[in-house]
């Protein structure tokens, strides 16, 4: 061999190392890669949650309903219990007893549990609008004509102390009268309201749907107050008012994030289906006794307030201080210049669910 071939097979070999090598490393990095991808997450430090409700039925709180029944809550590694309430201010009472871990109710509790010295915070938005709606029962209707003729009567409510009651008192007050200008009643939120209408227990009702929507349709209640859409929402409240949300004690949050965000990636994935959910898909999700025996009228209730269910899981810039005015237009003891709004509430879980479920 010659001195000039010698060299040529040296460089040829050169050349097989080198691209060798190069193969070598990108098999590692690959290898690297994989393993990265197939290390199991940091576990939930709570997989095993209960959460209370007051109402589960309702509309209201419909996004924690297709949660529940698309398996959303188990996607994320959650053993979640439900366990319903005759109203929202009953359900508060389970997660503050701490028989319940976290809660689903009006954005409301938040304020006013800041009242009494404790921090509740939501962290995933389920409406965007209230969704209330405060009527007179037939018997009534020829002489009330305002929610200024309610004066002295009796009011239905899911229970007192509830976002229903909540209703009632910001109606007062916009027209001049004061909580005790009225008797309240507790009616629940399933067919005992419509019980409760046409039984003669009360005189008008403050509740949601679909229990409104079938006592419009029957003619046993005449609307006063209408919070189903955005424009009846501002009208009542001024601006955008958040409703149901999930929340827990801002201890639990602080001790549980990665609980807490697949919790708020549940209730975002279920704001985001119903956005675009068909009849056949609600009717198909929703469990059957929900749909008080008339399939065609719970589609009727849902139409009515398909505007008012959160988008995205987030908190309305404007929402907490809008909620924050009209508690305080009634309540004494809510006093703005004391509440630390911004302790109330967080999208940093929804804006990490909006990240994953885009």
């Amino acid at each position: 061999m010659t001195h000039t071939e010698a060299r040529r097979v040296r460089d040829a070999v050169g050349r097989l190392i080198f691209v060798l090598t190069l193969i070598a490393l990108g098999l590692v990095a690959l290898s690297l890669s994989a393993g990265a991808s197939a290390a199991p997450a940091q576990p939930l430090e709570k997989p095993k949650i209960t959460i209370a409700v007051g109402g589960k039925p309702g509309l209201y709180y419909l996004p924690l309903t297709i949660a529940e029944q698309l398996g959303y809550f188990k996607d994320e590694g959650l053993d979640v219990t439900i366990d319903d309430f005759a109203g929202g201010s009953k359900a508060l009472q389970a997660v503050v007893g701490g028989s319940a871990d976290v809660g689903t109710g009006a954005f409301e509790h938040t304020l006013l549990m800041q009242t009494k010295g404790l921090t509740y915070q939501a962290f995933a938005v389920l409406g965007a609008a209230p969704q209330l709606v405060l009527g007179v029962v037939k018997a009534k209707a020829g002489e009330v004509k305002s929610v200024k003729d309610l004066k002295g009567m009796r009011i239905g409510v899911s229970a007192p102390g509830s976002s229903t009651h909540m209703l009632v008192n910001v109606a007062l007050a916009k027209v001049g009268l004061k909580p005790s200008d009225v008797s309240i009643v507790g009616v629940g939120s399933n067919a005992t309201v419509v019980a409760a209408a046409r039984g003669g227990q009360v005189d008008a009702i403050s509740n949601v749907d679909p229990m409104m929507t079938l006592l419009q349709e029957s003619g046993d209640l005449k609307v006063l107050v209408d919070t189903r859409t955005q424009a009846g929402t501002r009208a009542m409240f001024g601006g955008p008012m958040p409703a149901a949300v999930m929340y827990a004690p801002q201890s639990f949050i602080q001790k549980n994030p990665r609980t807490v965000q697949a919790l708020a990636n549940a209730i975002v994935r279920a704001d985001k289906w119903l956005q675009h959910a068909s009849a056949a898909d609600l009717l198909k999700t929703v469990p059957e006794p929900y749909l008080l025996g008339d399939k065609t009228l719970y589609l009727k209730a849902f139409a009515n307030c398909r505007e008012a269910f959160s988008p995205d899981g987030m908190m309305p810039a404007d929402g907490p201080a809008t909620a924050l005015k009209a508690l305080a237009s009634f309540t004494p003891e809510v006093k703005p210049s004391q509440i630390r709004l911004s302790d109330t509430w967080t999208n940093t879980f929804a804006i990490q669910a909006n990240r994953q479920y885009p």
